[in-house]
């Protein structure tokens, strides 16, 4: 039997990234796990109002997100417990500038590298609507048809109810494949 808890958001998890932006010559960074997908050509990154890094990424109007893997969750951690306000991030990660002019972490499997299309504001909340300008993914984690293979990119994903990061799992079958079962 289901029991209800309110009106908590529980729809977990999410991939841990790390976004990284320009602060004039330097890169900062954070952590950030509430992300998602609005199109095949689209994605959705939200943060709090109050980070720092808000105010950079509406002046650039451009971003890059860094899937974490579990070697970099060190650094990631520490990158979303400081603010930029008060501490240089530039040194945190190892990066390089992508196409776009943005910083793209050299540890991290998959980044994109995005331009904001639009903001929307709820309460304490500002959600970064984002075109992908371009997905940079290391060689070794691409599949026999040049795609991502999520087995090797082995991104961490975040679950907030409990606030602990997960490892990802084994394929359990191909999408659409179950439907024969189904009947």
């Amino acid at each position: 039997m289901k029991k209800s808890i309110d009106t908590k958001l529980a729809l977990y998890p999410s991939p841990v990234t790390v976004l990284g932006t320009m602060n004039e010559e330097k890169p900062t960074w954070t952590l950030v796990a509430h992300i998602g997908i609005i199109g095949h050509d689209r994605i959705l990154v939200s943060l709090a109002e109050s980070h720092f890094i808000n105010h950079l990424i509406k002046e650039n109007r451009r971003l890059s997100v860094n899937l974490v893997t579990e070697d970099m969750l060190p650094k990631v951690d520490l990158s979303g417990s400081v603010t930029g306000a008060k501490t240089d991030k530039s040194g945190l990660f190892e990066y390089e500038l992508g196409e776009m002019g943005m910083p793209i972490i050299k540890a991290s499997n998959l980044t994109l590298e995005c331009n904001v299309d639009d903001i929307y504001k709820t309460p304490n909340f500002e959600s970064f609507i984002c075109t992908i300008d371009n997905t940079y993914v290391e060689e070794k984690c691409l599949n026999e048809k040049g795609k991502p293979d999520y087995t090797k990119v082995k991104p961490v994903l975040f679950e907030f109810p409990n606030y602990q990061y997960l490892r990802t799992g084994d394929v359990i079958g191909k999408c659409l494949s179950f439907k024969k079962e189904a009947k």
